[in-house]
């Protein structure tokens, strides 16, 4: 399948060459500011994930990623210490609200 980094930032004590990826697509994680907010405890977990989702909304990088995934699989790649709190499930949620598959 087709392999996507969707961190804004490249994981850390990870060389390019180690991680097997086909994109690195930093335009659909979240903004700076509101990862910053977010990792810094200013906002909570739900309004961290209604501010993603609408920064995602339109985004027409996530519309040619569900296209992808409409396609063939699509794994979003992340570094995150809790994963169940990753931003890449809100992203996974867009993509299948288009009728697509993906894999986190």
């Amino acid at each position: 399948g087709y392999r996507v980094l969707v961190d804004r930032l490249w994981p850390r004590g990870v060389r390019k060459d180690e991680l097997d990826y086909d994109e690195w697509a930093k335009d659909v994680a979240p903004s700076a500011d509101l990862r910053r907010a977010w990792h810094h405890g200013e906002i909570t977990d739900s309004a961290f994930r209604q501010e993603y989702a609408a920064q995602l909304d339109g985004n027409p990088s996530v519309a040619a990623l569900a296209e992808r995934a409409r396609r063939g699989r699509v794994t979003l790649l992340f570094a995150a210490k809790d994963t169940a709190r990753s931003h890449a499930h809100v992203l996974k949620a867009a993509i299948e609200a288009s009728g697509a598959t993906t894999a986190v």
